[in-house]
């Protein structure tokens, strides 16, 4: 890791720290609030994502609903209207719509291919911006000036990576240039999240293996019939099955590539300073093999 001791941390020049994790849990409160102190650039990979590598597919698809109204699409073969994503830092929504959800068309569901389609954009985009996390350092120090970077990660990092493999392209590169750390929730905000998530479902991404499984275990128990599926209905079924699919993946990359700290000490961060401390007891309870401090 690039600071071993909590010493190395708070006496670094530069702090360049990666949040990973479950959504909901801090990543973009620490973020936002290090990035209102004026001295830590942030760096939002679901940012990233939707202005860098999708914005295409993403203003694409608007354009392709506006073609089915008659009215927009002869303003939009005159090229009398503009359509574009009004993405933002706190307004990661246009991304999420993009990916959807797979089910009955006349409930917003995608057909399963075309949502096999977009969540294998949606990989190769975030790993490609998470591995812009060494440009923007040192881009950051060179054109801005910032002393001090903050990673902020979209929870479907642990889904494109093996912790395990001492030589995963991904998790070297993000450990050779931060020091990456997991916001662990405890059971309590698992259920909070589900509860969370049962009231707004939104779209996530999975890897691979998980969807299928997944996808047949639903239809398996609900009929059979992909056309039939209620979009929402299955996103909620299958969330607290991806936070039990993501959970010792995050241990794992902590364990191996980083620290962790818990979300209920993340919640009591009010400063940097606070940050500062939060992250040395995190490095001290490594090399102690305990807990992080209350």
């Amino acid at each position: 890791m690039i600071y071993e001791t909590a010493a190395d941390w708070r006496a670094a020049e530069h702090k360049r720290v990666l949040l990973f994790g479950m959504s909901g849990l801090g990543k973009t409160f620490l973020s936002n609030m290090l990035r209102d102190h004026g001295d830590w650039f942030h760096y939002s990979v679901d940012y990233r994502i939707g202005t860098r590598y999708m914005g295409e597919h993403i203003v694409d698809n608007f354009r392709a609903e506006a073609m089915k109204n008659g009215f927009l699409r002869e303003l939009l073969m005159s090229d009398s209207i503009y359509i574009g994503s009004n993405i933002s830092f706190n307004n990661l929504t246009p991304v999420s719509t993009y990916l959807g959800k797979p089910g009955n068309p006349a409930q917003g569901g995608l057909p399963i291919a075309e949502y096999r389609r977009r969540q294998a954009q949606f990989k190769d985009a975030e790993v490609h911006a998470l591995l812009d996390t060494g440009h923007f350092i040192e881009r950051a120090q060179r054109l801005y000036g910032y002393p001090h970077f903050i990673c902020d990660t979209g929870g479907s990092i642990c889904e494109w990576v093996d912790p395990e493999d001492a030589a995963d392209p991904i998790l070297t590169a993000l450990a050779a240039e931060t020091l990456m750390v997991w916001i662990e929730g405890s059971e309590a905000h698992t259920e909070e999240l589900v509860r969370r998530f049962d009231r707004a479902p939104k779209p996530m991404a999975y890897m691979p293996e998980f969807l299928d499984r997944v996808w047949q275990a639903y239809l398996a128990a609900k009929g059979g019939d992909e056309t039939a599926v209620d979009p929402d209905d299955f996103i909620r079924w299958t969330y607290a099955q991806a936070l039990a699919h993501r959970q010792p993946r995050y241990a794992a990359m902590a364990a191996r590539w980083g620290v962790k700290v818990r979300a209920d000490d993340v919640a009591k961060v009010r400063d940097v300073a606070g940050f500062v401390d939060l992250i040395a007891h995190a490095l001290e309870a490594r090399a102690e093999g305990v807990r992080p401090r209350p």
